[in-house]
């Protein structure tokens, strides 16, 4: 039986034995391909990665299976890290392909992210797949597709130390960092080509185990950065780096042992563009800070505040033109010299070169910024089929407020792209539904901590109330 929830908003996820399984993979596969064929007449050449998940190889297997019975050839690329995925794409000119990866989820998940053409599919097409899998209308094809393993690993080191390896000269200082991978892929292409940058590298958690026994890959929660934290202060190292598990997320630590969120390594990499190319397009998602928007703006740019998520927000780049785009979470998406895929490993390089250019550590990049208070992303368990009812009756309850003039905070502005990004007088406040978890997400912003703890209280009450209304 088809559980109709794995099919979200950017890719497939569920839970290996109840959801997933290789029946299900080699069906995926076969609907995949009949997709591809539906939207790239000619498309017939795509590639499938895998994380290192326990139950990544033999779902890899199937989906591989499934697509070349519908006739099209197939490129191997094994074990390694989704922006890879993506850069085979490119690498190879393919007309699409498949990430098999539970990215920064619990063991026991697993997914796939999608892409046709060099874009990564969402929302309606990612139904089409559900539909054609249910209705079984996939392509048939007289002969199998040809099969053929691929080193992408190799030619994406060769391609990365070849534009980096200028940084190892001894005009610039070398630089210590750790890299902590999370036990997930990120460990098997992120060390070696930064000592070819020519860093000292100390790497934790960098073998790939699906168990993540160390600690859960996901650098957007403070407690899987603690142990980062420590070696990088114990280390006196120049910066600290964390991937998620399949390496599309970073998480980066300076030298103080201080958090830098994904909106702070924004401002380092849009000023590092604005200065050679003014009024760039610049995009960040709704849980960004508002002094990041500030600060493109004040240097040039053009800042446009759009929807999480990986595949919303590289669809509005590619419309918008734009030259850099994050989220708060830490996928980073740079189109400046690059693909404008969320790359974190790529992301590393670019802060590198920076620091060792400018000679500047990244506290020192960040110094002018102004000081907030702020929380991370506070997640609220919510049944994923009332999430997005509770954030809608929230949504609507706030711009009751904003007309009566009843609220008990002046409401300056409400965003309302992504649930409701509520602007009061010294800060402001977010809520939306997640798109990969049945949680409602929240965070705030504000001057001072009593704000802060006043905007966080009235939207968490109301959150409440529309949650018992249920």
């Amino acid at each position: 039986m088809l559980n109709d929830k794995i099919f979200r908003e950017y890719d497939i996820r569920g839970i290996v034995g109840r959801d997933l399984n290789e029946n299900f993979a080699f069906s995926l596969g076969k609907a995949f391909g009949t997709l591809i064929k539906n939207i790239k007449k000619n498309g017939n050449r795509v590639s499938v990665g895998r994380d290192g998940r326990i139950s990544s190889e033999r779902l890899a297997a199937n989906i591989i299976k499934g697509i070349i019975s519908t006739g099209i050839d197939v490129y191997d690329i094994g074990l390694c890290p989704t922006p890879l995925q993506y850069f085979s794409i490119h690498h190879l000119n393919l007309d699409g392909g498949i990430m098999v990866t539970g990215s920064h989820n619990p063991p026991e998940y697993n997914g796939f992210k999608l892409s046709i053409g060099k874009e990564t599919i969402f929302g309606e097409e990612i139904q089409k797949l559900k539909d054609i899998i249910e209705k079984r209308s996939w392509s048939e094809s007289p002969e199998n597709g040809h099969l053929e393993h691929y080193d992408i690993l190799g030619a994406y080191k060769d391609i990365m130390v070849n534009r980096f390896s200028y940084l190892s000269n001894k005009g610039y200082r070398r630089l210590k960092v750790v890299v902590d991978a999370g036990n997930g892929t990120g460990g098997i292409v992120a060390p070696g080509i930064l000592e070819a940058m020519g860093c000292e590298v100390i790497p934790l958690c960098c073998e790939p185990d699906g168990r993540f026994p160390n600690h859960h890959p996901d650098p957007t929660v403070v407690e899987n950065l603690k142990g980062l934290i420590k070696v990088t202060k114990e280390e006196g190292a120049d910066i600290g780096v964390g991937y998620d598990g399949d390496a599309d997320r970073i998480g980066i630590i300076d030298s103080f042992g201080d958090i830098v969120w994904g909106d702070q390594i924004m401002v380092i990499l849009a000023r590092d563009i604005l200065k050679r190319k003014p009024d760039a397009i610049i995009i960040g998602d709704v849980k960004c800070s508002h002094t990041m928007f500030d600060d493109i703006e004040r240097h040039g740019g053009k800042p446009i505040m759009w929807k999480t998520g990986h595949s919303l927000i590289k669809d509005k780049m590619r419309k918008e033109g734009a030259l850099l785009a994050g989220e708060f979470s830490g996928h980073i998406f740079v189109s400046d010299g690059y693909f404008g895929f969320d790359d974190a490993i790529y992301t590393t390089f670019r802060l590198i070169e920076i620091m060792k250019t400018t000679a500047l550590g990244i506290n020192e990049l960040l110094s002018d910024i102004p000081r907030m208070c702020s929380t991370p992303e506070i997640h609220i368990d919510c049944p994923e089929d009332q999430k997005k009812m509770v954030v809608e009756r929230l949504v609507h309850r706030c711009k009751e407020y904003n007309i009566s003039g009843n609220c008990p905070f002046p409401i300056k502005k409400i965003y309302d792209i992504d649930g409701a990004r509520v602007v009061f007088e010294k800060g402001w406040g977010l809520i939306r539904s997640s798109n990969t978890q049945p949680v409602v997400v929240m965070r705030f912003e504000a001057e001072d901590e009593k704000s802060l703890n006043e905007y966080r209280n009235f939207l968490e009450r109301e959150l409440k109330e529309a949650m018992e209304l249920l």
